[in-house]
């Protein structure tokens, strides 16, 4: 699963049926410097927080209750590994740098 932000504060899903991967891609023309997403928080270079809540309202999300189930157990395996910040209710993600 892949967030995609892009200048502009676009953001989108792909990739959402790839529930064992997890990554935020920043595409070139995105400055994440001056770049607010809402419910996303660039932590560093390399890792940022998603809102849980964010996910499902992205465009890009199937509309199919069986990715609702698969979302709600992917959040609870992360949850089991630390990767979910209690306090802001968000998924640590890998930042790459998409072309």
């Amino acid at each position: 699963m892949i967030i995609e932000c892009f200048d502009g504060g676009i953001v989108r899903l792909t990739e959402p049926f790839d529930f064992h991967n997890f990554k935020l891609a920043l595409h070139a023309d995105a400055n994440s410097e001056t770049q607010g997403w809402k419910g996303i928080t660039l932590l560093d270079d390399r890792d940022a927080l998603v809102s849980i809540d964010l996910v499902p309202t992205l465009a890009g999300r199937p509309d199919d209750a069986s990715w609702d189930r698969r979302y709600a157990e992917m959040v609870a395996k992360a949850r089991q590994h630390g990767w979910i910040d209690a306090e802001r209710q968000a998924i640590r993600a890998h930042i790459e740098r998409a072309r």
